[in-house]
């Protein structure tokens, strides 16, 4: 490799954010070419992968993610290789050199299995190695701004300055406009079925570079170390844990999401629409969060059920299945769970009014409960504000992701719950004190304090409705910008 090449490496590693601005640039330049040429197929986007600024913006990437503390199946972390002979520069003009030299060779990824959030289940995690965590993150920072210029506005996991928020307001808002029976969905191992000819077929539509879709194949084809040792070949699938599988994910899955465009472009206007409803038909809005979907239905339930033959077999064409136990169809009245939330139209207290509302979901508050039992059940030699902070993290994150629904009732019930597991632990830690003295170290009036840090109050983090961004939320490469990615 040249000593240009690796004195640019020395350089942005000093300055980051350089690197991310130069990043951003070339983004916003695929993506506005994109955007401009629908049916444009880009050639010779290899060597961005291997440009400089990009490999250093994906190191940066991996280092600050907190998954740099695990190794892949080399054994090496991020710590250990900064520490190594070379450091950081060192390993990424290694990795240059690899890519311009067509040597580069993903690694198996190593298998962990993990429990299923709510479940007894477990699930497969993939950990690739460092370097090749570096390529993907590289090679994602080319692709996805391109690839993003075509996915569907009601596609919203996984993807830039898009939240579960906006798939939750997107269904209320369509469910207020009739589209009341929901045909909710599941997809059997999303990530381990998804048939790879079917994905690179569509890659193909927009890359035209050789060189890149044949790395995204090895790392399709990477393989997998299990648990027990044993090397076990991916004929399928893009292994979760991965930094480019969801993007790859998302792509594979435009295939349902092309599927109901085309339904609905079948009729271009809402009075078309409403004419096709009078002669007995029904209309389709699809929202999807990666591979979680519901379809909605303004219909009957007929119309509604029909969808079981339709999407498996849409799904089969790119190598997926529903899960049976999984799916179902339900009425907006009846109520349906999603990403966390309970969705469900009811009357307004004090009025005549049925309104479409959005709550934290029964699961998942029996999930934050249980979190905190856990948390607070163990006796250890944890200074109370300590405890405090973990209990902040956890429950405050929590709290602000529902606090755009009408969640006022279930925080103050947390709230109290979170009290008196709080009170528990503080009495285990001092068996034999009493409460007056309990009171006096650990609370300023009635609620826990020490050292300084408060424990967190639900009631106390405001509920805000939502605004529905819809098709208005800009991609991130839409307008200059000066930031590192």
């Amino acid at each position: 490799m040249s000593e240009e090449a690796s004195v640019n490496i020395d350089a942005l590693l000093l300055d980051p954010a350089e690197a991310g601005r130069q990043v951003l640039r070339m983004q916003a330049k695929l993506h506005s070419w994109a955007a401009t040429g629908r049916g444009r197929r880009f050639d010779d986007l290899f060597n961005l992968v291997a440009e400089p600024a990009f490999l250093v913006n994906a190191w940066e990437r991996v280092r600050r993610n907190t998954g740099a503390r695990s190794a892949g199946v080399d054994h090496r972390t991020v710590t250990a290789i900064i520490a190594g002979p070379g450091g950081a520069a060192g390993f990424l003009t290694d990795i240059r050199t690899e890519l311009k030299q067509r040597t580069f060779r993903p690694l198996p990824v190593r298998e962990r299995m993990i429990p299923k959030p709510g479940t007894t289940k477990q699930r497969r995690l993939g950990i690739p190695t460092v370097a090749d965590r570096v390529v993907q993150a590289s090679l994602k920072q080319v692709l996805e701004p391109i690839l993003e210029v075509d996915f569907f506005p009601g596609s919203y996991g996984f993807r830039p300055v898009r939240r579960a928020q906006d798939a939750i307001e997107d269904i209320r808002k369509t469910a207020r406009e009739g589209y009341e029976w929901i045909f909710e969905a599941d997809i059997t191992a999303c990530f381990d079925e998804i048939d790879h000819t079917a994905l690179v077929e569509r890659l193909r539509r927009r890359i035209a570079d050789k060189r890149v879709i044949l790395l995204v194949k090895a790392f399709l084809h990477a393989g997998i170390l299990t648990e027990q040792g044993d090397n076990r070949d991916t004929v399928t699938g893009t292994p979760q844990g991965g930094i480019l599988s969801p993007l790859l994910a998302n792509l594979a899955l435009t295939h349902l999401d092309d599927h109901f465009q085309a339904k609905w472009d079948q009729h271009r206007t809402g009075t078309q629409r409403a004419r096709y409803r009078q002669l007995g038909g029904a209309t389709y809005r699809l929202v999807r969060y990666a591979d979680d979907f519901v379809v909605m239905v303004f219909g009957t339930r007929d119309h509604a059920d029909a969808l079981w033959d339709e999407v498996s077999d849409v799904l089969t064409g790119i190598g997926l299945r529903l899960a049976p136990e999984k799916t179902r169809v339900v009425h907006i009245d009846e109520g349906f769970d999603f990403l966390g939330f309970h969705i469900q139209r009811h009357q307004q207290k004090g009025s005549n009014r049925r309104l479409i509302y959005s709550y934290p979901s029964n699961k998942s508050t029996v999930n934050i409960r249980r979190k905190v039992k856990s948390l607070t059940k163990q006796i250890t030699h944890q200074a109370a504000d300590e405890i405090m902070q973990r209990l902040n993290r956890m429950v405050r994150g929590w709290a602000q992701y529902f606090r755009h629904s009408s969640a006022s009732v279930v925080f103050h019930h947390l709230q109290d719950y979170l009290w008196w597991r709080f009170w528990g632990w503080l009495k285990n830690k001092h068996p034999h004190t009493s409460k007056r003295w309990l009171v006096r170290r650990y609370y300023r009036g009635w609620w826990p304090e020490f050292n300084g840090t408060s424990l967190c109050r639900p009631t106390a983090i405001p509920i805000q409705r939502y605004r529905y961004r819809g098709t208005l939320i800009p991609a991130p490469w839409s307008k200059p910008a000066t930031a590192a990615t």
